[in-house]
């Protein structure tokens, strides 16, 4: 009897059906982001670890992405701790779960976390005030809000909350009288020739400033809003740091 001899193509799918198929590779896991857990900071331990964040992991400018259009951001130097919370916020992804929640035309427009039942609640930790001279409410000034004054006489600045400077274009005599603080010349000129709202200066920190879409500030400003001041059309953001 003559063997049978198997083409060797057939041979090959034999021995492959009667072997072990190896296992599923498993997903790898992302690596945790860098910095502190926002959820266990606290006012006291917040600029300790805000400061050693945003000396190892630095940054200057973030990207604000909204439905109607983008806004870049200036962060500075000189206002450290805040500058370092929104880098960390941002990293994290904070803001992306969050929409401008406040806007009050010709005033300005805030977005971020808030304590109304429309958007997230992150546990809310204070900054301290870095209130600079220079630094002063001219339109598209980035400021952070800060709430429960009766109970908060250090003016301590909200961890999430921010917002644009809007406000109007006013004349030097109205600037100074709406100041609490002694504005330059070049401060008058510009709330005279860009506009703003000098009587927040010296309430809150000012620690950054629009460089590109100011006009994306003019229009989320000029969105239909509730009696609550929310617009009635979500404007959700996406936030990254880009430099």
């Amino acid at each position: 009897m003559k063997r049978l001899v198997l083409p060797w193509l057939l041979t090959a799918a034999l021995a492959a059906c009667n072997q072990t198929p190896p296992p599923a590779a498993q997903p790898k896991s992302l690596p945790p982001l860098p910095g502190p857990d926002p959820g266990t900071l606290a006012d006291s331990s917040a600029p300790a670890a805000l400061l050693a964040y945003g000396r190892q992991y630095p940054g200057s400018e973030v990207l604000i992405t909204t439905r109607l259009g983008k806004i870049r951001v200036k962060l500075y130097d000189d206002t450290p701790i805040h500058r370092a919370n929104f880098l960390l916020l941002t990293r994290k992804g904070v803001f992306n779960e969050t929409m401008f929640n406040r806007v009050v035309k010709d005033f300005a427009v805030q977005g971020g976390q808030t304590t109304g039942a429309r958007t997230i609640r992150l546990k809310r930790y204070r900054l301290p005030p870095e209130i600079r001279p220079t630094h002063f409410h001219r339109k598209g000034a980035l400021g952070m809000a800060r709430y429960d004054d009766e109970q908060n006489p250090g003016r301590l600045s909200s961890n999430t909350d921010f917002y644009f400077v809007v406000g109007e274009k006013l004349t030097p005599a109205q600037s100074r009288q709406m100041s609490g603080r002694l504005l330059t010349p070049a401060q008058l000129k510009a709330y005279a020739t860009v506009g703003g709202v000098p009587s927040l200066d010296g309430q809150y920190t000012v620690f950054g400033e629009v460089i590109e879409g100011l006009d994306v500030v003019d229009r989320i400003a000029n969105e239909p809003v509730e009696s609550d001041k929310w617009p009635v059309d979500n404007i959700r953001m996406k936030v990254k740091v880009v430099k």
